[in-house]
């Protein structure tokens, strides 16, 4: 995840998040904040510093195990820039033009403000994924396509100078449920939807209460779970069924006969008692830095070994001179 808000939200917890952490019981897993990432738009430096070590608490708070998984910070490992220089040299200008999450964001933006950053990024993150020889990629369906990206260029390498990459699979993580945004129930939970419709995990209770409580519902009373009719109760239904471990229409069966009110208030009251907990584990790292550094440098060390085993491979495969003493 990009260290570029000062909070995860409701969407990347259950959609992400969560699934990484059980993919721990039986998988090896390597888990980066990818700053380098995050410098592709325009940034603060301090809030960026402050950021990464929060999105990094918010791993471990959610139960990343730094004695089972490598978690790191992207940009304490050199290797992804130096293989990512590599790749950049066998990607096409067209099919790196293609890639959809450029389009969408330069086309947000000015023309002479959007960076060459921004269009290479699909190539440092085939770099990021290839440099741990990664069998699986968990990814979003939205994310598909950089996947594709990285086993394109894998092969290519391998054809051209022999066998060196495994070629990733990518592993679309089947969220327990999506969970739409507040405002605008047609569409996912995102930062980018403006933040009446988020809720952030790091946010206070008066915050978030209100924004449940300000959710869009419609124009009747009956609290039923129906997507496709009532898209805005059936996300606050949604919502309550993540938290409590059942289904949307057990939920619903809840409150014959009450109104959106009484269902908001209850979301409200258990989103509130599910944060909690987990911002006071965030807020144990954030107070104690000198250990999340710690925790993020061991990783970041641990991340290295492999890191350099095949960027090593790659330059002598396509022949650079190595490096004496």
């Amino acid at each position: 995840m990009q260290p570029t808000a000062d909070s995860l939200h409701l969407g990347n917890y259950l959609g992400a998040l969560t699934q990484w952490v059980k993919m721990q019981k039986d998988h090896d897993c390597v888990y980066c904040v990818v700053d380098l990432h995050a410098i592709t738009m325009e940034h603060d430096p301090a809030e960026l510093r402050r950021r990464s070590r929060l999105t990094a608490a918010q791993f471990l708070a959610a139960g990343v195990d730094p004695s089972r998984s490598i978690l790191f910070m992207q940009s304490q490992v050199p290797e992804h820039a130096q293989l990512a220089w590599v790749l950049s040299c066998i990607t096409g200008y067209g099919e790196a033009s293609r890639m959809t999450q450029f389009k969408d964001k330069s086309a947000r933006q000015q023309s002479d403000r959007v960076t060459v950053g921004l269009f290479t990024y699909p190539i440092l993150q085939a770099a990021d994924i290839l440099l741990y020889q990664a069998n699986q990629v968990p990814v979003g369906e939205d994310q598909r396509q950089h996947i594709e990206l990285t086993r394109d260029l894998a092969q290519r390498f391998n054809t051209t100078f022999g066998e060196t990459f495994v070629v990733p699979e990518p592993y679309i993580v089947k969220s327990t449920a999506k969970i739409l945004d507040l405002q605008n129930p047609e569409k996912q939970m995102s930062k980018s939807l403006g933040g009446a419709g988020c809720l952030y995990l790091l946010d206070d209770a008066k915050t978030n209460t209100k924004k449940i409580k300000s959710a869009v519902t419609d124009s009747g009373r009956e609290i039923v779970f129906d997507p496709e009719n009532k898209a805005g109760v059936s996300n606050i239904l949604t919502i309550l069924a993540t938290l409590t471990s059942r289904t949307a229409a057990e939920v619903a069966d809840d409150f014959g006969g009450k109104g959106y009110g009484d269902l908001k208030g209850t979301v409200a009251d258990a989103f509130v008692a599910f944060v909690e907990p987990f911002q006071r584990r965030v807020n144990e790292y954030i107070d104690a830095p000198e250990v999340l550094d710690k925790v993020l440098a061991d990783g970041a060390h641990r991340a290295e070994v492999i890191a350099q085993q095949t960027l090593a491979t790659v330059y002598d495969k396509v022949g650079f001179l190595p490096k004496m003493g």
